[in-house]
């Protein structure tokens, strides 16, 4: 296990604030929510990641109004992930084991993902696997452009 907290300082509140910006960046503010891209090497374009503003560290601990944005933008994104960027299936994971802010993972998958980076496998890349910021970059802004219509 990493000795590094990623709640001191918080990342969360770093990400949604702006003062750390994951490839991809922020994509979309839906109201108490941060889309942006994942926060880690990606093997796959488009993998984002709907985060609480505030702390909640679960899905139970959204307000009314932020649990019905999530669920509308969720399904707005994945949509996207498949309309605009070509994604056979996205899946949506929400752990929370770590961070101080809900974030449900938005993950595509493509006709030509490895069978072993299907569902959770995708945590389970490898770092040779991870796409180039380049790609993962225009994947963002795809889905950006997509949801701003």
């Amino acid at each position: 296990m990493s000795d590094v907290d990623v709640n001191d300082p918080c990342l969360g509140c770093a990400l949604v604030n702006g003062s750390v910006r994951p490839v991809g960046g922020v994509i979309a503010r839906p109201p108490g929510l941060v889309l942006h891209g994942v926060a880690s090497p990606s093997p796959l374009p488009g993998w984002v990641v709907l985060t609480s503003e505030r702390h909640a560290r679960a899905l139970y601990e959204l307000e009314e109004e932020e649990a019905r944005e999530l669920g509308a933008w969720a399904a707005r994104v994945m949509r996207a992930q498949r309309e605009v960027l070509g994604a056979e299936h996205a899946y949506a994971f929400a752990i929370g084991d770590v961070l101080r802010h809900f974030h449900l993972h938005l993950v595509p998958r493509y006709r030509d993902t490895p069978r072993r980076l299907w569902g959770r496998g995708a945590f389970d890349a490898l770092p040779a696997e991870a796409r180039p910021e380049e790609e993962l970059e225009a994947a963002a802004r795809a889905l950006g452009a997509a949801l701003s219509r």
